[in-house]
């Protein structure tokens, strides 16, 4: 009896063991995956070698090319407000500077191929903010996600609020190369909404170098703004 008492205990205690360590497993394997996640991040930085930081206000500066203009700025397009976002045609002008601002604004540094937010630190003659959103080259600037359609990146968009009304004002920022980088517009602030995936570069008409999704991106370095 009391042998039988004794295996059935011993029995108990090793199948405890067992449920234990297997429901520990996925814990462990999970926290492992975050550690691994949280140490690959990387940071774009600028050309002196430090971090991008939201509260910095930088230039972009085109890597140079066959087709290499200058900096950014905006121009209307058709006499409509807000003004749409453009590239120097000369390589003298740096444009005006930008700021990067992130999804979680507790960050005190930019993240690769996060959300972000990006604004001209410049005044404009159209009463819209200068933060950059995705639209149809037409003066009402719609937002619709349509394939095969051409999208210009202009400005009117708002800072953070992410959800459907806001998709069109995510960027990322991600690694080309070396040393340089792309703009890349692939929000995925809302998991509901339907997007149109792609680079940002140059798309040049009527003698303009309008932003826009091409298959071609614009590829930069950063430079700090004082």
């Amino acid at each position: 009896m009391k042998f039988n008492l004794l295996v059935s205990t011993l029995l108990a205690t090793f199948i405890s063991s067992f449920y234990v360590t297997s429901t520990q497993s996925p814990h462990t394997t999970t926290v492992a995956t975050a550690d691994t996640a949280t140490t690959t991040a990387t940071t774009p930085f600028d050309s002196d070698g430090h971090e991008v930081q939201p509260t910095l206000k930088y230039y972009i500066t085109p890597v140079p090319s066959n087709e290499s203009g200058g900096g950014l700025s905006l121009t209307t397009r058709d006499n409509f407000c807000p003004p749409f976002v453009v590239q120097e045609t000369t390589q003298l002008s740096k444009g005006l500077p930008l700021r990067f601002i992130p999804l979680d604004n507790k960050q005190n540094a930019i993240n690769l191929s996060s959300d972000l937010n990006i604004v001209f630190n410049a005044a404009t003659i159209c009463v819209q903010s200068t933060v950059w959103k995705l639209g149809n080259g037409g003066g009402g600037g719609g937002d619709d996600m349509v394939a095969g359609r051409r999208y210009y990146v202009r400005s009117g968009g708002v800072i953070g609020r992410p959800g459907l009304g806001t998709v069109s004002n995510w960027f990322r920022i991600e690694k080309v190369g070396d040393i340089g980088y792309k703009i890349v517009f692939c929000p995925s602030v809302c998991s509901s909404c339907k997007v149109v995936c792609g680079d940002v570069g140059v798309y040049v008409e009527s003698g303009k170098r309008w932003l826009a999704l091409v298959d071609k991106p614009l590829v930069f370095t950063l430079k700090k703004g004082s």
